[in-house]
């Protein structure tokens, strides 16, 4: 996936998430705690607890 330069900004979450959470739960954790519009365009990353996974959520409009 390509993305035009300069129009896509990635938020990393600070704080380690449960892998266990839909996409509903890691859009809500966007909206709500980061207060950023996860329907934007950007990218939002969140890492588990031992930071061996990552999960990215992106809605393309």
């Amino acid at each position: 996936m390509f993305f035009p330069e300069g129009q896509v900004r990635v938020f990393l979450y600070g704080r380690p998430v449960s892998m266990r959470l839909s996409f509903d739960g890691l859009y809500a954790l966007a909206r709500h705690v980061m207060h950023q519009d996860p329907l934007s365009g950007n990218l939002f990353a969140f890492i588990n607890r031992r930071a061996t996974q990552i999960r990215v959520l992106y809605f393309d409009l």
